[in-house]
């Protein structure tokens, strides 16, 4: 049981790291008035108001109008590029022990979120994804992509993409969204 503790304990400051991370890039991404959605695991921790589970990166998606200036931005702010994937796509940024996966989106005649550029240039994302609320972990404070948008993406991305394994964390995290949606849905039930 003692090997647990270190463990738990580099969990927990790396998810300290990571939130001050979230704040940071949210702030830039203000200065800028470019508009930034958490995706993925912190969206979900964002929207639940807690940390579930350990994250390796930190996923968002940005307007392809504003890609540029917040990856300057931010390269300003001492953040590196390493990105691999496809720069119409995706930027991929790193300061010091914490990864940005940033997606870029732009959006179609109907105001809905498209891929912005790369192999799957104009494939839809979710309807609504970007309808999400404002998000928050204590006092950090971030826009989230809405939750039908998280369980879909979780649940469809092997699906879309077949060369993705459906993995462990996104079954949990599909499962976590949905009880919390179904027990919101029950109270405005009960509520009426």
């Amino acid at each position: 049981m003692q090997a647990a503790g270190p463990r738990v304990a580099l969990v927990e400051d790396l998810a300290k790291v990571q939130l001050v991370a979230i704040a940071e890039l949210v702030d830039a991404a203000g200065e800028l008035n470019a508009p930034v959605w958490l995706r993925g695991g912190w969206a979900m921790d964002f929207f639940l108001g807690r940390v579930t589970r350990e994250h390796l990166d930190i996923d968002w998606f940005v307007l392809v109008e504003d890609a540029a200036r917040l990856r300057e931005q931010l390269l300003q702010h001492g953040f590196v590029d390493v990105t691999t994937a496809d720069p119409e796509q995706q930027i991929d940024l790193r300061r010091g022990r914490v990864d940005h996966g940033i997606a870029i989106i732009r959006l179609d005649d109907q105001g809905n979120a498209v891929v912005a550029g790369g192999t799957w240039a104009g494939e839809p994302w979710p309807v609504g994804m970007l309808d999400g609320r404002i998000g928050r972990i204590g006092d950090t404070r971030a826009p989230v992509i809405s939750p039908g948008a998280q369980i879909e993406i979780k649940t469809m991305l092997p699906v879309w993409n077949p060369t993705l394994r459906r993995r462990q964390k996104d079954l949990d995290d599909v499962a976590a969204l949905q009880a919390h949606c179904d027990r919101s849905n029950a109270e405005r039930r009960s509520a009426q």
